[in-house]
């Protein structure tokens, strides 16, 4: 596909994100039949990992922040007794126990992780040390300081029990490793433990019903697949909205500072001009506007 092909596109879609490739791979192909010349996408998924994967096309990318800061759900299975370098099927066995536990057990450990707790991220994780992710240095058997970082687990459900296996329901905050939350569920129970299966149903409050795989955008027209476009906004709902007078967008445009018509409270909000979107703008602890993040076309 030539370059020229390629159009200005803004807008989120939800890729049902299938198992076995990348989450680059895979935006990069929906970028092509999208024929976008702008995408991203907001958290990445594990090449094991399957569901949701929110894309930003254009002027969207400039709120996928805001989602990678949203709170995420899984679908995850374990199995117990087996122990791997990368905490998922993906890696090599490294540890066999026996699986001397019973299902009471299970469900009153895995009750201690539910709240806040620290995690420190797998090796073979996505994060970056010194401009490159961890699995880099971990492919080349270089050991390198891994932050540990404060996350939350707001649910955990025992889902099913039937031994090795172990199938969970999972809401946590961002930067939540469910892979580590695994291996560390098979060392307090003494057996070991990777994942088989994961499989993300939520990001945020975006709609599941929503989601669609590469294989359905395929058999859409150009402009079916437009109109399947979520609105940019949608990543940043959770934020007050706040209206503006042309005028007063005119003035964000410019980078100038202005009280608002009526006394707000201090924070980020969502600027609206007539209904239409046109980015993020802060009231400061003074009460003057100033712009955060503005779309370029509005």
């Amino acid at each position: 596909m030539a370059k020229s092909d390629f159009r200005e596109l803004n807008g989120v879609i939800l890729l049902d994100k299938a198992q076995g490739e990348s989450s680059n791979f895979v935006m990069q192909q929906v970028r092509r039949l999208f024929k976008a010349k702008k995408a991203g996408h907001t958290g990445a998924l594990d090449p094991l990992a399957t569901g949701m994967l929110p894309i930003c096309f254009g002027e969207a990318t400039k709120f996928s922040q805001y989602l990678l800061d949203a709170d995420k759900g899984y679908e995850v299975t374990a199995l117990l007794g087996e122990r791997t370098d990368t905490s998922d099927a993906d890696g090599e066995v490294v540890e066999v126990r026996p699986v001397e536990v019973t299902e009471a057990l299970i469900l009153a450990e895995v009750k201690k992780f539910v709240g806040e707790q620290q995690q420190t991220p797998s090796i073979y994780s996505a994060l970056k040390y010194q401009g490159k992710p961890l699995y880099y240095y971990a492919r080349q058997g270089i050991d390198v300081p891994r932050p540990t970082r404060t996350i939350h687990f707001y649910e955990i459900e025992v889902l099913k029990v039937e031994l090795p296996y172990v199938q969970m329901r999972v809401i946590c905050s961002k930067g939540t490793y469910i892979r580590t939350l695994v291996d560390d569920l098979g060392e307090v129970l003494g057996c070991g433990a990777h994942v088989t299966q994961l499989r993300r149903i939520k990001v945020g409050d975006f709609p599941v019903e929503q989601m669609m795989t590469f294989e359905q955008m395929q058999s859409y027209t150009l402009d079916e697949l437009e109109s399947q476009l979520l609105p940019m906004d949608i990543a940043v709902n959770d934020l007050p909205k706040l209206m503006l007078s042309d005028d007063q967008a005119k003035r964000l445009k410019l980078g100038q500072r202005f009280y608002p018509d009526t006394a707000q409270d201090m924070g980020l909000y969502r600027a609206y001009v007539s209904d239409a979107f046109i980015g993020l703008i802060e009231i400061k602890e003074t009460g003057v506007i100033q712009p955060k993040r503005l779309l370029s076309t509005s």
